[in-house]
């Protein structure tokens, strides 16, 4: 939802609005927008993959940092709150008591595509991110609701890894037990259905 204000917001004034805010918003052209909750699915998808990045970070002793709900400068007048974000701990080490926004590029982000999200996930966030230089950005697309030009047809659940290339993104698309393939992680054990939730093994189990 885009809230109505009399002038666009620079990155500085949005900085200041966040520190007192207790609404979520993006920043998007200097326009306010207010996230939404999201569905229970959202929050097992993330859950599922905070767990497994936390894990190979972990196992390769990467100096990088899992965050959900922090914020990320993607252009002068632009800052998206992505679903989760590897962030390298140096990044942050000189401002822990500032407002959770990057203004680096982070190494891997994830967007969990809903109903109201998909178009800017698919369009809009591919090139800010690209432009950003973001190494990885991944597209978790349960239901689905990206249109088939994004995720082909018929339609079905999608889990879109982008990878920068040469200053572009060239992206790989993985279905049911397909296994993830991550540059950033290449021993990641993660098919897309275990991820999307939509493996009747893994419902079972957790």
């Amino acid at each position: 939802m885009t809230i109505a204000t009399t002038k666009k917001l620079t990155f500085e004034e949005y900085l200041n609005l966040c520190e007192t805010s207790q609404e979520r918003y993006e920043l998007v052209r200097g326009e306010l927008h207010l996230m939404t909750p999201p569905a229970w699915l959202h929050f097992l998808i993330a859950d599922r993959l905070v767990t497994a990045f936390k894990q190979e970070i972990a196992q390769n002793d990467r100096p990088w940092i899992v965050v959900q709900g922090a914020g990320l400068q993607t252009m002068n007048d632009t800052s998206r709150l992505p679903d989760i974000a590897i962030v390298p701990f140096d990044a942050i080490s000189d401002c822990l008591d500032r407002t959770a926004i990057l203004t680096v590029a982070a190494i891997l982000v994830v967007e969990i595509a809903s109903d109201s999200t998909a178009l800017q996930d698919y369009r809009e966030k591919v090139t800010e991110y690209q432009n950003r230089g973001i190494q990885e950005y991944w597209i978790a697309d349960p239901d689905p609701f990206g249109a088939a030009k994004y995720i082909g047809s018929p339609k079905r659940p999608t889990v879109s890894v982008y990878s920068l290339v040469n200053g572009g993104y060239q992206v790989n698309r993985f279905r049911d037990r397909e296994r993830i393939i991550s540059p950033t992680f290449p021993g990641l054990q993660l098919t897309a259905a275990q991820i999307l939730w939509k493996d009747d093994e893994v419902k079972r189990n957790c």
